[in-house]
């Protein structure tokens, strides 16, 4: 697969087609075997999570959201987040309250699932499935 030159995120269109709204940002960098978002340095989680969120506002501007799966549910070794409109239906308590992407939690296992709200971001933990708050 090539990735764009100079870059160290590039985005694909999922290829599911029961998901056809939606894309996927990955790092270029491959780890060996399996490798979670937590095995990325700082730097490039807080690279990967700026260029996806750009990505999302860019195709569904206020109605985006980004969301990774957790370990158990995960179906590709490489980390990625998606990308689509978020289902503001899906929106419950227990989130953490952020204004910039340094400051989402590193996931520990679980997924994460990220939605703009009140001129920040509310980040929900603590599932697994998480892509589902995304639009098909």
């Amino acid at each position: 697969m090539k990735h764009p030159s100079g870059s160290s995120i590039f985005f694909l269109k999922d290829i599911s087609p029961r998901k056809q709204q939606r894309m996927l940002a990955l790092p270029c960098r491959a780890g060996k075997g399996v490798y979670r978002l937590s095995d990325l340095t700082p730097g490039e989680r807080l690279e990967l999570w700026t260029a996806a969120i750009e990505k999302a506002k860019e195709l569904w501007g206020e109605d985006w959201g980004v969301a990774v799966n957790g370990d158990k549910v995960r179906t590709q070794c490489h980390p990625h987040v998606h990308i689509g409109k978020f289902l503001k239906a899906a929106e419950k308590k227990g989130y953490t309250v952020i204004r910039h992407p340094r400051q989402i939690p590193v996931p520990d296992g679980d997924g994460l699932w990220i939605h703009p709200a009140g001129g920040g971001m509310h980040v929900h933990r603590g599932e697994q499935i998480c892509e589902t708050v995304l639009l098909r």
